[in-house]
This record gives C-alpha cells, sequence and structure tokens, in this order.
C-alpha cells in the first residue's frame, strides 16, 4: 500500500467524513468511559466481596483470590524477578489478606490497592532479606550453612529418624519440605536441588534456611 493511502486513510479516521462516521477522538473518550465504568464496577464488586472476607467467608476469599491473583502476581514478579519467590510471596500476600481483611478501609481506596500495597510490601522485604542472606553466604561454600544455622544442621541431620523431627517437617511449607527433604534424606548438595526442582540456587538456599529456622524453633529452640 502506498503511503499516500495510508495517510488518507489515517485522516479519514481523524475526522468525520459525509458519510457520518465516527471521529476517532471520540471512540476513544467512549472506550475511556467504557474501561472507568468497568473499573468502578469491579472495585465495588471487590468491596462487597472483601466485606464477606472479613466476615470468614471462604468462598469469598477464594473469588478474591481468582479476580485479583494474576494482577498482584505480576507485580511481585516484576520486583522480585524470580518466579519461585514471587509464587511464595504472593501466596503470603493473599495469607495476610485473609487474616487481615478487616483492617480494609474502602474510604482509603480500593481493594485491589491494597492488595497491591501489601505485595509490594512484602516484595521489596523479601529483596532486601535476600540480599543480606546473599552477602552472608558469599563467605561460605555452596553446600554449607551460614554461621547460626551450622547446629541445626548437625542436629537435625543426627535427629532425622527420630519422631518429634519428622513432625515438625509439617511446620513447614511445602517447598521447604521439599527442598529440606532432597539435601538432607537424600544428601544432595544445593546445586543438585535446585538443578531437581528447576529453581535458582539462591532459591533453594532460601527455602533450606528458613526451613531449617523453622524447625529450630520447632526443636526446642536447638
Amino acid at each position: 500500500m502506498h503511503a499516500t493511502v495510508v495517510l488518507d486513510e489515517a485522516r479519514r479516521a481523524l475526522v468525520t467524513n459525509h458519510e457520518g462516521n465516527t471521529p476517532a477522538e471520540d471512540v476513544c473518550s467512549a472506550d475511556a468511559a467504557r474501561a472507568h465504568s468497568a473499573r468502578a464496577t469491579e472495585s465495588a464488586e471487590l468491596s462487597d466481596t472483601m466485606a464477606r472476607v472479613a466476615n470468614g467467608d471462604a468462598d469469598a476469599f477464594a473469588e478474591l483470590y481468582d479476580r485479583t491473583s494474576a494482577r498482584v502476581h505480576g507485580m511481585v514478579l516484576r520486583v522480585l524477578r524470580d518466579p519461585g519467590y514471587a509464587e511464595e510471596t504472593t501466596q503470603e500476600v493473599f495469607l495476610q489478606a485473609w487474616r487481615t481483611a478487616s483492617n480494609f478501609d474502602p474510604a482509603r481506596g480500593s481493594v485491589l490497592s491494597w492488595l497491591m500495597t501489601l505485595a509490594h510490601r512484602r516484595a521489596v522485604d523479601r529483596v532486601r532479606s535476600e540480599q543480606a542472606g546473599t552477602d552472608r553466604e558469599a563467605l561460605y561454600e555452596t553446600t554449607n550453612i551460614a554461621g547460626p544455622f551450622d547446629h541445626v544442621t548437625e542436629e537435625v541431620t543426627r535427629r532425622l529418624e527420630h519422631q518429634s523431627v519428622l513432625a515438625c517437617l509439617d511446620s513447614l511449607t511445602d517447598m521447604q519440605r521439599e527442598s529440606v527433604a532432597m539435601a538432607y534424606y537424600d544428601g544432595r548438595t544445593y546445586r543438585e536441588v535446585a538443578s531437581q526442582l528447576g529453581v535458582a540456587l539462591s532459591t533453594v538456599k532460601t527455602r533450606i534456611r528458613d526451613g531449617l529456622t523453622r524447625l529450630r524453633g520447632c526443636l526446642g529452640g536447638l
């Protein structure tokens, strides 16, 4: 198509012609109005849903998750740039939303804005935590655990077959338990665990470190 033809078509799209075509600016204005109306409708519906969540309605919480989790996860992923961390953090955000739903105040903003604020705070906290952990772990071998966790590692290894440890493993998240089990039941290195699970090495380190922290607390502060 020649450039002059393209320009002519563009001009016809921008002005009203003699056949009564709708100007492009009117189309854009109508689209913007529809989008604004859709957002207002969604905001009102989510506010009603959150009110039911605050009253302990599990079905309402499931609806809230279905309607907003993709957007929350997307924002968290942009901050963390790690799918494993983003998935875990998103779950933590919705767990917090379930526990603190009564704190939501519609007069201060929309439900989605509230969720995004919770998500951004948690994502930033995770970034700071990971950076601090990376700085500490840089001083040690890949298959070792930083100083405060050495004793925990030794004790967990010694007591893995004990019923108390097996019970404490239930206090871990599924991802933490899987990583700890592969490292200490199967004797795999961090790199091997990361390769087997298909996640970043830093993700595995954090899961095991956090898991051992929980185990330490469960076993009575070894």
